[in-house]
């Protein structure tokens, strides 16, 4: 990394971009989302067994079908990890698919008995996710604010680039994989949206200290490279120490968890590579198209004049 030129390679970081970016937008398009429960509503289901089963055991009868992420309840006079009575709420089911689904967590020497079925409304509303929504567009709007008045526009404007960027990564890979979106979705996805933000501040406040101390003569390509080396061993600590505990839950935290570590794993990936390679490759860009049009200006002046 010490003699790699990152910005010089913008062409490879822009074309790579775009390709992900447009193939996530066609895979939201095409395919459209996943969402769970929290969003569309749901069937309950009370069960009771003749001894007391886990929940491991009624997950795994509810995976024949892929039902594996519902929530599942232990009740009544459960112990800690077993219990005769067992709360599951999934996605709608129909009654013959109901009975289908007590058929399939039956055991062989304990069988499954239906006590109730109800259907139940979404827990997310339209409401609530518009107010998501909002938040998210007002958080960038303040995000773009505070990085204009602590830096400039240039460089919040390529901060905010990445970080949609980040975001289009994970929605695409949920769009087209077809993941359950549920309520913790939205939590991580806030959480890579402060990491990304994080990551390009890092980079950038490392720019505009050495805006002070660099040579006026170095191009704002060397400017940027110089912050990157600069950056770049904190930001692959940063990456790998995440990573160790998002991949330790997805793969040891069971299946309700598992989208809310993979949202994050994409999320966090992305976002250093999007901070150390798209943000500061545009910002750089950005500069130059500046002073070649200002420059352009002058010699038109010039000429015009003589």
């Amino acid at each position: 990394m010490k003699h790699f030129n990152v910005v010089r390679h913008f062409k490879y970081w822009f074309a790579l971009s775009g390709f992900l970016v447009i193939i996530s937008l066609a895979s939201i398009l095409m395919n459209g989302f996943n969402f769970g429960i929290d969003f569309t509503g749901g069937t309950i289901l009370d069960v009771s067994y003749q001894q007391p089963v886990t929940v491991a055991d009624v997950r795994d009868g509810l995976a024949k079908r892929g039902l594996e992420t519902s929530v599942i309840q232990l009740s009544g006079d459960a112990q800690e990890e077993s219990g005769r009575n067992v709360i599951i709420r999934t996605r709608n089911l129909s009654a013959e698919e109901s009975q289908q689904v007590v058929a399939d967590i039956s055991l062989p020497d304990n069988p499954a008995e239906m006590n109730r079925i109800e259907t139940v409304g979404a827990v997310i509303g339209s409401e609530v996710t518009k107010n998501t929504l909002l938040n998210v567009v007002l958080s960038f709007g303040f995000l773009i604010a505070y990085m204009s008045f602590r830096f400039e526009h240039r460089i919040a404007i390529s901060a905010i680039t990445a970080i949609c960027h980040d975001i289009l990564m994970v929605l695409g890979v949920f769009a087209f994989f077809q993941l359950e979106i549920d309520g913790s979705f939205l939590a991580a996805i806030l959480t890579v949206l402060g990491y990304s933000m994080n990551e390009s501040v890092v980079i950038f406040d490392r720019i505009r200290e050495n805006l002070h101390t660099h040579r006026k003569t170095d191009s704002y390509e060397v400017l940027a490279n110089d912050s990157i080396r600069q950056t770049i061993r904190r930001s692959c600590y940063t990456l790998t120490t995440t990573m160790f505990a998002v991949a330790s839950l997805y793969f040891f935290g069971g299946d309700t968890t598992k989208n809310f570590a993979l949202v994050m794993m994409i999320g966090f990936i992305s976002g250093a590579y999007s901070s150390i390679c798209v943000a500061t490759s545009i910002w750089v860009k950005w500069h130059e198209h500046g002073h070649s049009a200002r420059n352009a200006n002058l010699h038109k002046a010039d000429a015009e004049n003589a």
